[in-house]
């Protein structure tokens, strides 16, 4: 947890008498804020509801609710007879293009990877499809477990053609470092998210359960000029990811 006192920590969560949003929401909205921020992590117990009551000055009534939601949507949870904690689930916006180190980072998290493979390789009919280059052009192929502070999040694997990168030396730890310092800035990206069971390898590698459900996603980003720069295969643990999207009116009334 951080090092404030639980007092100045939680002291966060008390709601604006400007907000018009019932209480709980704005105690909940509070509370999703510091976890996102990495001021709470995964495994940290929450305070109990007469001590967070008095930290932010709502009833207990008001605090059991704000949990209550957390805990159905899978950011907190609670054990009994031991507590409410941080299930430590992550929130990615869809609408920002960032790679996972950055974007770890930014959490308070830190990423590290375990590499699987590594290597150059003739481009697949679904790499070349994604990449817009003949079946068994010459790719780079970078495959590894990408965790957060030690704990496995996804399986990746990103491909790019060796038009861009020829040599998977010029890779370290963070793939969209190595970009940048070829000065190949991807502008926009496109992904396609799905749900479905683990297979028996992803389960071994992300540490999960059997049955669980794994996020499957694909990702082909873009050069300014709109060409295919890398597509990227990843499984991403469902019970610790969401995605989330903003979406606006047009202004349009009918």
């Amino acid at each position: 947890m951080d090092t404030m006192t639980p007092e100045q920590l939680f002291a966060a969560l008390t709601p604006s008498p400007d907000d018009r949003k019932p209480l709980y929401l704005q105690v909940g909205d509070r509370l999703r804020d510091l976890i996102a921020s990495g001021a709470l992590r995964r495994g940290d117990a929450m305070p109990p509801e007469r001590e967070l009551a008095e930290m932010t000055g709502v009833s207990r009534v008001t605090i059991r609710k704000a949990l209550g939601q957390l805990v159905e949507t899978g950011i907190l949870t609670q054990k009994p007879g031991a507590g409410t904690f941080v299930a430590g689930r992550i929130e990615q916006p869809l609408s920002a293009l960032l790679g996972f180190s950055e974007d770890m980072r930014a959490r308070g998290y830190e990423p590290g990877s375990i590499w699987l493979d590594k290597c150059t390789a003739g481009a697949s009919p679904d790499e070349a499809m994604a990449l817009g280059i003949a079946p068994g052009a010459g790719v780079i192929r970078l495959k590894r477990i990408r965790t957060a502070n030690g704990e496995p999040m996804a399986i990746e694997t990103a491909v790019i053609s060796q038009h861009y990168l020829p040599d998977p030396a010029m890779i370290g730890d963070s793939f969209y470092e190595a970009l940048k310092a070829c000065h190949l800035l991807p502008m926009r990206a496109l992904q396609r998210i799905r749900a479905r069971i683990a297979s028996p390898r992803e389960t071994e590698l992300l540490q999960i359960d059997s049955p669980d459900a794994v996020l499957e996603i694909e990702r082909r980003s873009f050069l300014a000029d709109g060409r295919v720069l890398e597509v990227t295969f990843s499984s991403y643990r469902a019970d610790l990811y969401d995605f989330v999207v903003e979406l606006r009116t047009t202004g349009e009334k009918e």
